[in-house]
């Protein structure tokens, strides 16, 4: 099959609280999700009616074989997620106290995980270099094999071989306890980001990627490297995205929040979305974080991806204008 979105990167489980505002000793009981940033963007790419996979492993344990399930049910494609022996499928904890914090705790993930050893010999290169839209990030990068991996699967589709409605993206993700220094994540994000068509970040995964400076200042530096679309959140902001030609700003969503977490994998899969139907950028972007406010209200991350029908909604009640009904989903 030809993939619209095939991502590459992390899976976990993610085990949340069901008692909201109270730290992790004094939860009670607990839900267990499908998560994982690069595995979340597929699944909300998959709820907006795409033909998603992931490129992905997972534990030879009850952990794995429960993540294989939510892919299924989530109609991700998995015939590249594979199970690595001796490995156990990493867990992450979350403790829900809003509105603003939200903190995380890696289990089974150091000093490795299954999702960093993808091996370059095991990738299926002519998929990855068919598909309408390539997402990988940061974070893979951050030790081998998935380093020489990702690598690999980038060169299969040169940034400039790419088709009229194909994209490269780069999640440019950065999370420090992944790295030994922040100089090591930026000398592998300087040599990935040659591949990528458009880069998406925080103001910090953009300052890691090419420096400090204001948002238009981080924007026209992913462009001068080469990317065609620069998107820089704003945070209470909103987002801007920036080509050589456009400059666009969306207006933050507001909602009240339930759990941070997760609002940028929505992002991400609508931002996909938005691309692949062709809407204008401005569009793309509105959508997109009406998607991340949508799962930013609920409490799960992959149980809580929206459809494009109740990111419509939303965008309709917030007086925004709705992408037309024209669908690209062949």
């Amino acid at each position: 099959m030809t993939h619209d979105v095939l991502t590459l990167g992390r899976i976990s489980v993610d085990v949340y609280p069901n008692d909201i505002g109270v730290p992790l000793q004094d939860v009670q009981s607990f839900g267990k999700y499908l998560g994982g940033s690069a595995t979340n963007v597929a699944v909300a790419a998959s709820r907006h009616g795409r033909a998603a996979g992931v490129i992905t492993r997972v534990g030879d344990d009850d952990f794995g074989r429960f993540l294989e399930a939510e892919l299924d049910r989530y109609g991700v494609e998995r015939s590249q997620v594979a199970r690595v022996a001796g490995l156990q499928t990493p867990v992450t904890f979350c403790a829900i106290l809003p509105p603003d914090d939200f903190p995380l705790y890696f289990y089974g993930r150091f000093p490795t995980a299954p999702d960093w050893k993808i091996e370059a010999a095991e990738l299926n290169l002519s998929a990855i270099a068919e598909a309408r839209i390539f997402w990988s990030t940061v974070t893979g990068m951050s030790q081998e094999p998935s380093r020489s991996a990702q690598l690999a699967a980038h060169a299969a589709r040169p940034r400039n071989e790419l088709s009229d409605g194909q994209y490269t993206i780069l999640d440019l993700d950065y999370r420090a306890m992944f790295w030994d220094s922040e100089q090591q994540a930026r000398e592998q994000v300087q040599s990935i980001l040659p591949h990528a068509s458009v880069a998406i970040g925080n103001d910090k995964e953009c300052a890691v990627a090419v420096g400090e400076g204001t948002p238009d200042e981080q924007a026209d530096r992913l462009l001068e490297a080469g990317v065609e679309i620069a998107v820089v959140k704003l945070g209470p902001e909103g987002v801007m995205a920036k080509t050589r030609n456009e400059r666009v700003i969306s207006a933050p969503v507001t909602v009240k929040t339930a759990n941070g977490l997760g609002a940028g994998d929505s992002f991400g899969g609508a931002f996909c979305h938005g691309l692949l139907a062709g809407w204008p950028l401005e569009q793309v972007l509105d959508f997109a974080n009406a998607a991340g406010a949508i799962v930013a209200s609920r409490v799960a991350c992959s149980e809580a991806m929206p459809t494009e029908a109740e990111v419509f909604a939303l965008l309709a009640e917030r007086g925004r204008p709705v992408p037309g009904e024209q669908k690209d989903l062949v």
